[in-house]
């Protein structure tokens, strides 16, 4: 038998889906796309580089930049602010999401397709067209001044645009369908036999809900948590324009290094030190995750 040509074997081997040849594309684009990139951004932040006309010409290796901006208070306060505001929207999140996801579990079919409808809808509309719009509502003669104003409740308008608030109401909107999602999913695969037995037993609806649907619902609590907060703590758009010029977190700090200032090697280091605490926080809510949920594998045992 003749041996065929290597190409004409991984092609056989890709096709057939055997061993790890289906990933290799996949592991492919990783690489292109987050490998590769993640490996210049160590060596710009790793090192103090001289740029000429937009030109790398001399790049040494020095720990100074991560050490400047370890010291810095300006890092500090930055990124406490990132922190708070994205744990703050994760929380609004939940606590908003969550009775969303439980009216769609116990809601009728139709319910359920207006439920569905009105949370992948906003998912489908730009992220900087929704914070647009929230320009339109929050500003001076906005929505929300203009019907205060119109029913005496104020008598100038509010400063509302340009806050913190604005940054915070913008963030939550956003982000409220990515928690929204991941309940539904676990909610929708709960066994409503645990709660016909909690109903049959004595339970009230709010004791049911307490004890079998909650507990049942944390893996899909975790999920949205751990996507709500990435995207909230490493978001740049919605400070940008809902926070004004004067409103620093981390992603708008590695922005303004990078592309006003040109300082690329603290524009890299402030970019790990983000990515760096994202991971460690997402470590932190798998731990959480994974401790609220441990009554569940000991009971398949």
């Amino acid at each position: 038998m003749t041996r065929r040509p290597l190409l004409l074997r991984l092609v056989d081997e890709l096709l057939s889906g055997r061993g790890i040849w289906p990933a290799v594309p996949a592991i492919v684009v990783l690489v292109v796309v987050a490998v590769i990139p993640f490996g210049v951004l160590l060596s710009l932040g790793f090192s103090d580089i001289t740029v000429s006309r937009g030109v790398i010409v001399s790049q040494e290796f020095s720990l100074g930049h991560l050490a400047t901006a370890l010291a810095d208070p300006l890092y500090h306060i930055t990124f406490q602010r990132s922190l708070t505001l994205a744990l703050t929207t994760t929380l609004v999140c939940a606590l908003l999401g969550f009775p969303v996801a439980y009216l769609f579990l116990i809601g009728g079919p139709w319910t359920r397709r207006i439920i569905l409808v009105l949370t992948i809808a906003p998912i489908l509309t730009s992220g900087i067209v929704r914070t647009y719009a929230w320009i339109v509502i929050l500003g001076g003669r906005g929505v929300v001044n203009a019907t205060l104003m119109e029913f005496g409740l104020i008598s100038q308008p509010l400063r509302i645009i340009n806050t913190h608030w604005a940054v915070l109401i913008g963030m939550v909107q956003i982000h409220l369908p990515i928690m929204i999602l991941p309940l539904i999913a676990v909610m929708s695969r709960h066994d409503s036999r645990l709660e016909e037995a909690s109903a049959n037993l004595g339970a009230s609806r709010l004791a049911t809900l307490r004890t079998i649907i909650m507990p049942l619902s944390v893996p899909g609590l975790g999920t949205g948590a751990a996507l709500v907060f990435t995207l909230s703590y490493t978001t740049f758009v919605v400070p940008q324009l809902l926070g004004g010029g004067n409103y620093l977190n981390a992603a708008t700090m590695v922005y303004e290094q990078v592309v006003y200032s040109l300082q690329w090697s603290k524009g890299a280091v402030t970019a790990m030190i983000l990515m760096a605490t994202c991971l460690a926080v997402l470590l932190v809510f798998a731990w959480l995750t994974h401790i609220a949920t441990r009554w569940t594998r000991v009971a398949q045992r």
